[in-house]
């Protein structure tokens, strides 16, 4: 497996209950997603473009 380098997102908080999801953007045309309860679970793997995309309707979805 590539050496991923996960950052934690914004929106985890310092609570166990809180955090959600790590992302790492250390590899070129990959962006990789992960639980970041389960750091040595599964890794979901897409394209910039897709993430691009993803992130982008979850903005316009915010009140």
């Amino acid at each position: 497996m590539p050496a991923y380098k996960f950052v934690k997102s914004s929106y985890s908080g310092g609570n166990a209950d809180q955090e959600c999801v790590e992302v790492a953007r250390n590899i070129p045309r990959t962006v990789a997603v992960r639980d970041s309860k389960r750091p040595g679970g599964t890794v979901v793997t897409v394209a910039p473009a897709a993430w691009g995309a993803f992130t982008a309707e979850l903005r316009r979805q915010q009140p």
